[in-house]
């Protein structure tokens, strides 16, 4: 089986590699005509479009896997079957499990480059794609929602909006509280990290201190020092996007948020956990399309890429929708990276079990 295994192999990467291309191409085309009057807009020299693209390859990459996979294994399968070669391989004695293995190396190949491709190469990348569509092809302002942060383990912070700058905020709270007891309250207009980056100043600060009936109420205008255990970065930590971090990098965000009491990383969780799964859909698909393939006598190439983008943009239609489920918390981060991962394991377990009957 050496000489079938390299023979399969073979014509399966190079349809992947010839796949992947087009799919890149077609993808690439497409986002430039939807997206040519912000280039003449914003000026965009020619050049920094050029290495827009460029640097998007990797995601593009990363995100038309599934589509490529399971077109090639369609069409691979699909030709083996037309040349009679399949049906030769089965009266020979081979199973389906024994002619999966070239499919599921050459796929295991492609799911290793992706997962460093997620997890490190599109992050490097991101400055000059993703940061790029950001600034020029996005630029809608965006409410920011108020952030509350366990500055300590008493009391808790609440900053209304959160400056440009990142160093600075507005509407702010800090509470201070005693089991389930408020013990005081101070309200700022705003407040800001100092020059030298060593302490926090409030302005224009209301102060509320409660003990048993009473209320004691003060005023200090103009700039107050409080001493408060927020770290310099903290803002920007809090604003720093999940798809510019490496897998590392991530997850130190992560813990670093939890330990600051700072809510809202369902987004960062999912990002976190899908940079892991996605790479896997190339072993997942191949479990897929060759079973399916398998079970038909005559394939048209027209067929094979109808099948191929139907259940590719399921896979990835289904992995964007559970993700934005995961976003609002409304589903187990870790389960809405990897559930449709799970589905797909299902569908080709039962495909491989009926090919085999």
């Amino acid at each position: 089986m050496k000489l079938v295994d390299r023979y399969i192999s073979r014509e399966f990467l190079v349809t992947f590699l010839f796949a992947s291309v087009s799919f890149a191409a077609l993808f690439t085309i497409i986002h430039m005509v939807d997206n040519l009057d912000d280039f003449f807009e914003h000026h965009i020299p020619t050049s920094r479009i050029v290495l827009f693209y460029l640097f998007g390859l990797p995601e593009t990459f990363l995100l038309t896997t599934p589509l490529s996979v399971l077109l090639s294994s369609l069409f691979v399968t699909g030709k083996l079957s037309m040349q009679s070669e399949l049906p030769a391989l089965k009266s020979a004695g081979v199973s389906l499990a024994r002619l999966l293995k070239p499919f599921l190396f050459v796929a295991g190949l492609i799911s290793l480059f992706n997962f460093v491709n997620s997890c490190w190469i599109v992050p490097s990348t991101y400055d000059w794609s993703r940061g790029f569509e950001k600034r020029y092809l996005k630029n809608k302002t965006q409410e920011n929602d108020a952030v509350r942060i366990r500055e300590s383990g008493k009391r808790i912070l609440t900053v209304g909006r959160i400056g440009n700058d990142l160093a600075s905020g507005t509407s702010v709270s800090l509470e201070e509280i005693d089991g389930h007891r408020l013990v005081s309250r101070t309200d700022a207009d705003s407040l800001r990290i100092m020059p030298s980056g060593k302490r926090w100043v409030f302005f224009n600060t209301r102060q509320r201190s409660f003990a048993g009936d009473g209320e004691r109420f003060s005023a200090t205008p103009g700039v107050k020092a409080m001493e408060i255990a927020l770290a310099p970065d903290t803002f920007r930590m809090i604003n720093a996007d999940p798809d510019q971090m490496t897998v590392w990098q991530l997850y130190r965000f992560i813990k670093h948020q939890e330990q600051a009491g700072i809510s809202g990383l369902d987004k960062a969780r999912v990002k976190f956990n899908t940079k892991i799964a996605l790479p896997f859909a190339g072993i997942i698909i191949v479990m897929i399309g060759v079973p399916l393939s398998t079970r038909k006598k005559r394939s048209g190439l027209a067929l094979e890429a109808s099948i191929s983008l139907v259940v590719g943009f399921l896979y990835l239609g289904m992995q964007k929708t559970l993700s934005s489920i995961g976003y609002s918390g409304l589903i187990n981060p870790v389960l809405a990276a990897w559930l449709p991962n799970i589905l797909f394991v299902a569908a080709g377990t039962l495909l491989y079990r009926s090919a085999n009957d």
